[in-house]
């Protein structure tokens, strides 16, 4: 398969991406004004609440049995393994680079989180029709890819609204307390008795009471604060287990898994496919307003977007370098010792995971939380540029490597 026939695989749907999210960065100039900010919320909701639960739940081809799940473990493994080293290598970038506080979430997203989703569903079937792929027959590649496809949308979406939702959330508590503080800090002393003295005395009084506390309500204290810790980190759990498209993911797995609730939604035959049906085509509007969301909000980034170039470039040496590199031997690792199938093609989406672009997705969650928009557009306008070439690049060498 040559380089540039491969190219032009790699870049068909980054470059759909891209004249997409054009498309909504005119609609949202005041000259069309067919997505300004408040249309981009209220859109952002439906995707979040509608579309994407509806995109993850038909996410399991009808071909993936309970079977294939149990023998493609190392897959939700290997995903984890993306989500942690990338996190982890987000997590230096922000602690060298230190930007805005309440980009830091969104930096270690762009690092951990890559898009396992329609990118590797367009990509890895199209390899497989080509001639002279190294997957053998284009037409049980082609059956075999779009499975593995599936089921890495699938797991994908789990991970992105657990751990990647959760550090957008986590920004948007902190940008939230920083307007908070600013405003108290701002706001004028309405006490007209309240002087400096007075403020001495009480911070003397608050000073008292904090270094002399009742020896005996400090271990009740103490008890009642880590049974509050671990309450709250519970109904975290929960709130986040509870979010639209992770119950979509769970249904996703439950219907497409259990062979009587598949047979009852899933396949030709089934006497409700059309619950099936009507949720694919929900599913199908996804990724094109997500795109146009980005878009509306790429034009507003240009604008008022305050990143340093240098944070851009480490996103890009993450995603693409050194993540990479290291998936190559995550994977070999893994093969040498039995832990996967012998079909080469498994191996060559375990080692597409490492080298992916961001995630869609994150920009969904930027928005829902309003932190970070106008980053948000502007980190996925380079990476995805970016991402043409260096998907290219490393799909080359994979299959140099598995063949």
């Amino acid at each position: 398969m040559g380089f540039l026939t491969l190219l032009e695989v790699a870049s068909m749907p980054i470059m759909q991406v891209l004249i997409i999210s054009i498309l909504g960065a005119l609609m949202a100039t005041e000259y069309l004004n067919l997505l300004p900010a408040d249309t981009r919320k209220t859109l952002n909701k439906i995707v979040f609440v509608v579309f994407t639960p509806s995109l993850v739940f038909t996410s399991l081809d009808e071909g993936v049995t309970l079977q294939d799940i149990i023998s493609w473990w190392y897959m939700p493994v290997n995903i984890g393994l993306t989500f942690l080293i990338g996190g982890v290598l987000g997590w230096i970038a922000v602690r060298l680079l230190k930007p805005e506080p309440h980009l830091e979430g969104l930096v270690i997203a762009m690092c951990s989180t890559g898009n396992l989703g329609n990118l590797v569903i367009i990509i890895v079937p199209a390899i497989c029709t080509e001639e002279g792929n190294p997957f053998g027959d284009h037409k049980v590649c082609s059956s075999k890819g779009l499975s593995y496809s599936s089921f890495s949308m699938a797991l994908g979406g789990f991970f992105i609204w657990t751990y990647t939702y959760q550090l957008i959330r986590s920004s948007s508590i902190r940008l939230n307390a920083l307007k908070a503080y600013e405003e108290d800090a701002k706001s004028p002393n309405k006490d007209l008795e309240a002087n400096e003295k007075s403020k001495l005395l009480n911070g003397q009084v608050q000073e008292s009471a904090i270094m002399s506390p009742r020896s005996d309500g400090t271990q009740n204290k103490k008890q009642e604060s880590l049974c509050n810790k671990f309450t709250g980190f519970i109904y975290q759990i929960v709130e986040e287990m509870m979010a639209p498209p992770t119950i979509g993911t769970i249904l996703g797995f439950l219907f497409g898994t259990i062979p009587w609730l598949k047979y009852l939604v899933i396949g030709d035959e089934a006497p409700l496919r059309v619950i099936q049906d009507t949720v694919r085509v929900l599913g199908t509007a996804t990724i094109p307003c997500i795109t146009l969301i980005l878009g509306g909000n790429l034009a507003q980034g240009l604008r008022d977007a305050n990143i340093r170039p240098m944070i851009i470039v480490a996103i890009l040496c993450v995603r693409y370098v050194i993540l990479p590199v290291i998936g190559i031997g995550v994977v070999k690792a893994a093969s040498s010792f039995g832990w996967l199938p012998s079909d080469p093609l498994f191996q060559f989406v375990l080692l597409l995971q490492f080298c992916l672009p961001p995630a869609m997705n994150i920009g969904t969650m930027t928005q829902l939380f309003d932190v970070g928009q106008a980053e948000c557009s502007i980190i996925f306008l380079w990476t995805y540029l970016v991402a043409a070439f260096a998907l290219t690049i490393w799909s080359t060498l994979y299959m140099s490597i598995l063949s």
